[in-house]
């Protein structure tokens, strides 16, 4: 695989400092873990969540040890919207309110649709879209009640461009950026912003395990600068539209990419 080197890494500037936050699908390397550190970086209290305890505890334990106690953890299912309340509610105990949430759950996978059960298509949709509606209603429930929030949603450029074997995670994230425009026009009103990422592809542990060397290597192919990103670049668009420098953005769906068109 084409390896290019990137860009140096940014320090914090206290964007969100004061702001708390809840990061689902955080533990571990990917974009949630980075986006953790980021907000962590840029002052933010994180409440950050998974549906994998042990590794959840251990990204907490490590973040801790840097940032003390401004990261706690819950562990959540975003299937399960008893979970997901209490996620929520765990939020606002510690803090008394919530100011960000990112709805970066997610799960996707590589099957012709002529192959594909019900059953995997629904687990796909349930998580990555169905997972994103709930979290989505719930921060509004609470923003709702303290007046203001911004919420971000991980979609994906699959959402807009065919992949053959991905339909299923195409229509969810497809599903995500809709979503994401609806739930804007609604939330002006409360004086919450929602908005979107739409990465094209940030390497991390988890998508080496699930996709082929062939599949990394051509996408990596389209992309301009000859090199994936790297999960805190995607996280650092995260931070801008979590911060006051995007305060008349809602409703868009941002693609983080160097693809060529």
């Amino acid at each position: 695989m084409t390896d290019v080197e990137g860009p140096a890494y940014v320090p914090g500037h206290g964007l969100l400092e004061g702001r708390t936050a809840v990061i689902t699908a955080a533990a571990g390397a990917g974009i949630g873990g980075a986006t953790a550190r980021r907000f962590l970086e840029e002052g933010a209290r994180v409440l950050i969540s998974d549906t994998h305890e042990r590794r959840l505890g251990e990204c907490e334990a490590e973040l801790a040890r840097r940032f003390g106690g401004a990261v706690a953890a819950a562990v959540c299912d975003v299937t399960d919207e008893t979970q997901v309340r209490a996620l929520f509610d765990s939020a606002r105990r510690l803090h008394g309110r919530l100011d960000i949430v990112v709805n970066n759950a997610g799960l996707g996978g590589t099957a012709a649709l002529v192959d594909m059960g019900d059953e995997q298509w629904s687990k796909v949709l349930d998580v990555t879209l169905n997972g994103t509606f709930r979290c989505t209603r719930a921060a509004l429930r609470s923003m709702r009640e303290t007046g203001g929030g911004v919420i971000v949603n991980n979609a994906s450029v699959i959402g807009w461009r065919a992949q053959a074997g991905q339909a299923h995670y195409a229509a969810a994230k497809a599903g995500v950026m809709a979503l994401t425009r609806c739930a804007a026009i609604e939330a002006a009103e409360y004086g919450v912003r929602v908005n979107a990422v739409s990465p094209s592809i940030a390497m991390h542990p988890h998508l080496v395990r699930v996709t082929s060397p062939e599949l990394l290597e051509d996408l990596t192919a389209r992309e301009a600068f000859g090199r994936y990103a790297q999960p805190w670049e995607v996280a650092n668009v995260i931070v801008f539209l979590a911060s006051g420098y995007s305060s008349y953005m809602t409703g868009e769906v941002v693609s983080v990419s160097s693809q060529h068109a």
